[in-house]
């Protein structure tokens, strides 16, 4: 039996009111995955949560959000919670009718979040209670976004979706086959929406309702495209598969034209792996909707997932600028903050998984903590505090030592 909700530990590091900063919506303003809030290790745990009594491993835990004194996040179980940010204590949680593999988005008065039961919920912030219930026909497994009077999101092989922030239909693309899939939103056009055929993917504006371009999928050739990035008119992107061993590539596209500006590709670094369980490393990534999210920092564009290692290249040339490998495979995307960058380590039989830090200029180690589990997904930085889910059911609250 699994129990509901029980708090495994508290501890409190520091007293006082941190300052707050909100993380409404998926990988951050800009879809940059680096946070406004000014954090530096050392760092202590506020609190920390065991969401089920079980020992089967999870998933996925998608990111929270954060907004004002409270954390926003769906999970495996099925429930949507509302926990105060200070104490870990439940506000509210809502029951699904299935697991929840969406990432939320967050506004002044409503909660957005898809299910695997089919349908698009929007929940009143304050109560949890139910405001209204959009049905789809297929799992939702997308970041949900509100892109000015526009609520978006993706179901499995079924559709994208334009919601009215009443819950009514505006317009949909059809989405002949992709599953977990994410988007960002920018300048009115949708990088990438869903085109007419399996193996298509493009920019779409949504005020002409048409495509720019599609993406040269035959050229790139991979499984895992993912979330994208934008620093002037470039689009940053990775891709992964799995042939004799791990295949990465990192890619710098034309946003105007679709045209490839630049394109890395490596050998997965796995040293200890044999080629079974490079495979199920990379079945476990495909179901996090951040998997190789990049960071993008000024004239760096920065990718942690798929291997051993994080790399910084380039953003005008792709040239690598360096490389930091370690024992075992990252199991996290990674969030920026005050030019350090964070993200999980999966760990191994000797060696337990962590939270590291490492510094954005060069790579350096300059923090690193052990964790109950994996984690799943990128950190998120809201104020002084990191908030991260692992894969044995663990929700972290961490807060910077003063």
């Amino acid at each position: 039996m699994k129990k509901f909700l029980f708090v495994c530990l508290i501890i409190v590091i520091i007293s006082g009111c941190s300052r707050k900063a909100d993380w409404v919506q998926f990988r951050g303003e800009g879809g940059r995955g680096v946070s406004s809030s000014r954090i530096t290790p050392p760092l202590g745990l506020r609190w920390k949560i065991k969401l089920q009594d079980s020992d089967e491993k999870i998933r996925s835990l998608n990111p929270p959000v954060v907004m004002g004194d409270t954390i926003y996040f769906g999970s495996d179980d099925g429930n949507f919670y509302a926990l105060d940010a200070e104490s870990g204590y439940m506000r509210w949680v809502f029951k699904s009718g299935a697991e929840i593999n969406s990432i939320p988005y967050a506004d002044k008065e409503q909660i957005y979040f898809g299910s695997k039961d089919g349908k698009l919920y929007a929940l009143s912030r304050e109560t949890g209670q139910e405001i209204w219930n959009f049905p789809v026909y297929s799992q939702i497994n997308s970041q949900v976004e509100r892109y000015g009077d526009y609520i978006v999101f993706v179901g499995d092989a079924d559709a994208v979706y334009f919601l009215s922030p009443d819950g009514k239909e505006q317009f949909s693309i059809d989405n002949p086959g992709w599953y977990n899939f994410t988007f960002l939103m920018a300048d009115d056009i949708m990088y990438f929406a869903t085109g007419p055929s399996v193996d298509q993917v493009g920019p779409f504006d949504i005020n002409k309702r048409e495509f720019l371009w599609f993406l040269p999928y035959h050229q790139i050739n991979a499984t895992w495209y993912s979330f994208c990035a934008i620093r002037g008119n470039l689009l940053y992107m990775g891709t992964a598969g799995i042939g004799y061993g791990t295949e990465l590539s990192y890619y710098a596209i034309n946003r105007n034209t679709g045209r490839i500006e630049w394109e890395q590709h490596c050998d997965g670094k796995m040293p200890l792996f044999n080629l079974e369980n490079e495979y199920r490393y990379f079945l476990r990534n495909i179901d996090l909707l951040d998997f190789m999210a990049p960071i993008v920092l000024k004239n760096l564009v920065i990718f942690t997932g798929g291997d051993c290692a994080a790399r910084a290249f380039d953003a005008d040339s792709g040239v690598l600028r360096w490389e930091r490998v370690f024992d075992t495979p990252v199991s996290s995307a990674p969030t920026l903050s005050a030019g350090r960058v964070y993200f999980g380590l999966l760990g191994d039989e000797v060696r337990k998984p962590q939270l590291v830090c490492i510094s954005a200029r060069d790579g350096r180690l300059l923090w690193q903590m052990e964790t109950d589990g994996s984690i799943l997904s990128a950190p998120v930085i809201a104020g002084k505090r990191i908030i991260f889910g692992t894969d044995e059911n663990v929700f972290y609250v961490l807060e910077q030592v003063l």
